[in-house]
């Protein structure tokens, strides 16, 4: 069943799933851009915007080969995408927004603006976890994103940076205005402009943190949600200078001599040759993540007095490196924290609770998923969507039907504990997580 909403770009029209009580606006083209440019706010489209089906994501390593047959690659493909058909291109400026099924203008519900990870080089914001989050049945509206990634969302060159004022961070830039898209039209979809709530995961949790720091994005957001990746800005965001001098030798490599010829270039190319010398030229490893432009990203955060929640998993990257920084950059701040560890061993195989393993609980898209979900699963879900909705609702997470969630700056070494045992209060077990750490190989790698 179609539904025609108006916003102020012009007529929308999405997709009633009566069976779930949710509405669907997939593939809203939020901004334009051409390749290094900085995205341009859409403002209007000429007659009714079809929104009843995903758009491109970014061109990524796995545009150009097949994930069924990379073995390196295999679990997260076989966990979050088999089965499924994307599209890639420079265009790929897209979002997707779910409401309760009668939402309409006024009813002021609260929104969760959603950022996927994936290292800055990879993901969408509608692979298989977050294709129809159950945020709406808790009268929460949903938005997810695509936004530029790799060299398309990252690279800087001199050549740019005289041509725009600053160069870099092209990704960030575009999730700013996808953010400010939401803002000025979340309303017509019956959300409330002032009560957005961003979240991310991994890349998208720092990502969350870059926004909560930036002079740039301040009104559009009043809470923020960060799994897996809080407290690492400052350690990855590099110079601009030292990834300029990078992206010249890909530049070198690909045998153009002018920025017109390297905005001209065959993706496949490009990547190609991103992906060789990240290996072998000094800085290669990071320099496709966001860089202090001193514009978006800067040398002084500009830091909001906003509430979080951040967490991270038992088994993630580096476990007790994460949980630690995680703890310290919500204890630091004024606002208050609540802080998370999920242990959820998932059903199927002996992984345990790897990183982004958390993403199925906390969009509840458990029956999207491959593996023999248990009825504890689905509880455990239920039960981390009513923390979440709730404090996109409120700012605090304690739900009368739920164990008490302490703010970090009271509880001590305690965290809000969910997964295997009881849902409540704990300590984080240290030694098993540096056990983990010294002798888990993490999933993906």
């Amino acid at each position: 069943m179609k539904k025609i909403i108006e916003t102020s770009c012009g007529p929308l029209q999405g997709s009633v799933m009566v069976e779930k009580g949710m509405a669907t606006f997939k593939g809203i083209r939020y901004a334009t851009a051409g390749r290094w440019e900085y995205p341009m706010l859409v403002t209007e489209w000429e007659g009714t915007y079809d929104a009843t089906q995903y758009q491109n994501c970014s061109y990524q390593p796995r545009s150009f080969y097949d994930e069924e047959f990379n073995e390196k690659k295999y679990f997260y493909y076989n966990e979050f995408r088999k089965g499924e058909t994307y599209t890639y291109s420079d265009d790929c400026l897209f979002l997707n927004v779910f409401t309760p099924e009668h939402a309409e203008e006024g009813d002021n519900y609260p929104v969760i603006f959603y950022i996927h990870g994936g290292g800055f080089t990879g993901g969408c914001g509608h692979e298989k976890h977050f294709d129809g989050p159950k945020w709406p049945e808790k009268d929460v509206i949903a938005v997810t994103i695509n936004y530029r990634l790799g060299p398309m969302g990252f690279l800087c060159l001199k050549e740019l940076e005289e041509e725009a004022g600053h160069t870099g961070n092209y990704g960030l830039y575009d999730q700013l205005a996808a953010l400010q898209w939401v803002k000025n039209n979340i309303a017509s979809f019956g959300g409330n402009p002032e009560n957005i709530t961003i979240m991310g995961q991994s890349a998208g949790a720092m990502s969350v943190q870059f926004h909560c720091e930036s002079p740039l994005t301040r009104g559009l957001f009043q809470k923020a949600v960060l799994s897996s990746g809080c407290g690492m800005n400052a350690m990855m965001a590099g110079s601009v200078e030292k990834h300029m001098n990078f992206w010249k030798e890909v530049m070198k490599d690909c045998g153009c001599e002018t920025l017109e010829a390297f905005r001209k270039l065959p993706a496949e190319t490009l990547f190609a040759s991103w992906n060789k010398l990240k290996k072998t030229v000094k800085g290669g490893a990071m320099a496709s993540f966001p860089v202090k432009d001193e514009c978006f990203v800067t040398r002084q955060p500009d830091q909001k007095d906003i509430p979080v929640m951040a967490g991270s998993t038992s088994h993630d990257m580096a476990p007790p490196v994460l949980h630690h920084l995680t703890k310290k950059w919500c204890e630091k701040r004024t606002a208050p924290g609540y802080v998370w560890y999920f242990d959820r061993m998932l059903p199927g195989d002996d992984h345990g609770a790897w990183h982004s393993s958390d993403l199925w609980y906390w969009f509840g898209t458990l029956e999207n998923c491959w593996r023999p979900m248990t009825k504890k699963d689905w509880e455990l879900s239920d039960q981390m969507m009513d923390y979440l909705c709730r404090f996109a609702e409120t700012g605090n997470p304690n739900h009368p039907d739920l164990p008490e969630w302490i703010e970090c700056s009271k509880a001590g070494r305690q965290v809000m504990t969910m997964g295997e045992g009881e849902t409540g209060m704990a300590n984080p077990p240290k030694g098993k997580m540096i056990h983990i750490m010294l002798t888990n190989k993490a999933v993906g790698e």
